[in-house]
């Protein structure tokens, strides 16, 4: 059995998500995600008998799906410490059967999960043969701005450097991860979103309210020192500010999508079983291995 590190404090997470909830969440990223989700569905010529909604944030997405028509209800799924491991569990806590569902949907939620290749493999075993992967996550070129003015602002004024953004997954690792996790015909990719704000508190607050705040286990436990606070403004805004003194602030979303596998999916042709040349689709000239281009 293998026990992955411990990134984030999850069940501080879902305290902080309670809290946004509660103090009114920021909801412009959900908002984008739940539109783009469902113009996604749209293009899927069938509906979802049985679905489940894995960890988004807000009842947002999950009216919204309903509302199309593609699913009838959504379950609530989430992802759950048991004996030391992470589990993709229904409301009782109890771990979905293989092969049970018709649909997951994610949105803005796989990004704080510890084990995601893990949680990537038992959606893929929960889903029926045909089934599909539907994710949104936050992906790696999120806050890069943020990021850096806290480092040089750490660095300078505290001789040192804190996690304090968390490490978001790479496209191309998640591309990765998909095959690994026994998708069929997987399909990744982004979408960059560029927010302007007045400052960089602003920014800050914002984060707070969609409960996104730093959730690390190795944070620092010290309260923010005020010098530190202060020369991450300035920095930020030396680097990251537009004419008009507002600030640029960068959140990468992207899409993970696949399906389990059924023999009806189309697969790639094998080696050598062509039954036309390349050369002649395109109508240009063949040049075999060692022959240079102009040779007769």
């Amino acid at each position: 059995m293998t026990v992955h590190p411990t990134i984030f404090d999850r069940t501080l997470l879902r305290a902080r998500q309670r809290r946004a909830a509660t103090r009114g969440a920021a909801t412009f990223l959900l908002d984008r995600v739940t539109e783009e989700m469902i113009d996604r569905l749209a293009v899927v010529l069938r509906t979802f008998d049985r679905a489940a909604d894995l960890d988004t944030p807000l009842d947002t997405l999950r009216a919204a799906l309903v509302a199309s028509g593609k699913v009838p209800a959504l379950e609530r799924a989430s992802i759950v410490s048991e004996a030391g491991l992470e589990v993709m569990a229904d409301q009782r806590s109890q771990p979905f059967a293989n092969a049970s569902l018709d649909l997951v949907v994610s949105g803005l939620a796989l990004q704080f999960v510890n084990d995601l290749p893990g949680a990537l493999i038992q959606v893929r075993r929960a889903l029926k043969p045909d089934g599909l992967l539907l994710a949104a996550m936050i992906g790696g070129d999120s806050l890069t701005e943020l990021r850096e003015a806290f480092a040089q602002a750490e660095s300078e004024v505290e001789g040192g450097l804190s996690p304090r953004v968390a490490p978001f997954a790479d496209i191309r690792d998640l591309g990765s991860l998909m095959q690994r996790a026994g998708f069929a015909l997987p399909v990744v990719d982004s979408d960059r979103v560029t927010v302007r704000y007045e400052s960089p508190i602003a920014l800050m607050r914002d984060l707070r309210a969609m409960g996104a705040t730093n959730i690390l286990i190795e944070r620092r436990r010290a309260p923010l020192k005020r010098a530190t606070l202060r020369r991450m403004i300035e920095v930020y805004a030396e680097r990251f500010a537009d004419s008009d003194g507002r600030v640029r602030a960068t959140f990468e979303i992207v899409w993970l999508s696949g399906w389990a596998p059924h023999e009806s999916q189309q697969k790639p042709l094998k080696p050598g079983s062509a039954t036309r040349r390349l050369a002649d689709a395109l109508g240009t000239k063949e040049i075999t291995t060692g022959e240079k281009p102009g040779e007769k």
